[in-house]
Order: C-alpha cells, then structure tokens, then sequence
C-alpha cells in the first residue's frame, strides 16, 4: 500500500519511524534521497549496519522536533509509528514537513472498542493466526506501544480533522491506512 500510493515520487522520501530501515531500503530503489528518522538508537544502528545504498540515510530524532526545514520532502512515509506519538501533533509535523503537492502514506495501529468490533477482532486473530503459520517470524527491535492508545474511531476523526480529503481505510491485524496529498497552493 505505501509502495503504490508513491508511484509518481521520485524525489526526497522520508520514513518516520523507520526502525530497522527495512521499508527505508525498498524506498531507496524508488527514490533518489530516502532518510529514516527514528528516537530508537538501537533501531537506527542496526538500520545503517544493513543499508548500503548511497541514497538512504538515517537519522535518529523525534519527528516531533525533526532537524529538517518545511516542505522538504516531497513524500513522507510511516508504518506502526504513529501511535507512539500523539498523533495529531504528529499528522501536523509530517503536514509541514511535506511540500505542497506530497504524498502522505501512513499505516497505523489502532484499539478496538470492545463489542462494537468484536467481529472484526476474531477475524484479525484468525488471520493472524494463520499469517503465524505460513511466514517466517520477524522479531523487530523496536519499542513496542500495546495497546495503542487511539481507536480506530479517534484515529478517523484525527486523521480527517488534520488532512482534509484523506483517505482512510480500516485493515485487518488491528490496522488502518491513510493516504493524503498535500494542496498546492
């Protein structure tokens, strides 16, 4: 899904929460200046000792106080980081970090309410279950926020409120996405 929704980008990608740097990497085949920024010392570490390419770059940092001027990316990508933040001081951040006419590609976790999603929940655990099976496990070494503080019901009027016209979509395994593009002016 953050593959597609930056078909057309081909200048400056940054990765907030890259982790690892493992989606920073598949970015830098697809852009010609990729920088993870992540607070994780550990994360950031190990994400420059397996990236070789001379267009990733990785910087450690709290997109809340990022060492970047506004409008310097023209697409800004996240997995399951956003609910590490708060998140509309976090939507706010990457929104002036994205110059006019970005991409904004999130996917993020978010907490059930309980009953109201009880059948979307069995539905998660069953796939879970069988994505258990089936794949080989990743154990990432990244903090861990669970469970995250948003429901899916917040993160849609959060995320609706700070980016006019977004598009949400809720997916299994307790995720949703989100996908804007910056107005131009």
């Amino acid at each position: 899904m953050i593959l597609d929704a930056l078909v057309n980008t081909v200048g400056r990608v940054l990765d907030v929460g890259s982790g690892e740097g493992t989606l920073t990497r598949e970015l830098g085949t697809r852009a010609a200046v990729v920088t993870g920024i992540d607070v994780d010392a550990s994360s950031i570490d190990l994400a420059r000792r397996t990236t070789a390419a001379p267009n990733v770059n990785y910087v450690q940092s709290d997109v809340l106080a990022p060492p970047f001027r506004p409008e310097s990316f023209d697409a800004i990508v996240s997995v399951a980081a956003l609910h590490h933040l708060e998140m509309s001081a976090g939507l706010t951040q990457m929104v002036s970090l994205l110059r006019p006419g970005g991409v904004l590609a999130v996917v993020g976790l978010a907490r059930s309410r309980p009953v109201l999603d009880l059948p979307r929940d069995l539905a998660a655990a069953g796939a879970s279950r069988v994505l258990r099976r089936n794949r080989r496990y990743w154990e990432h070494s990244a903090p861990m926020v669970w469970p995250p503080p948003e429901t899916f019901t917040g993160c849609r009027r959060i995320a609706e409120s700070r980016l006019p016209g977004v598009r949400y979509r809720r997916h299994l395994l307790w995720r949703y996405s989100l996908v804007w593009t910056k107005p131009t002016r």
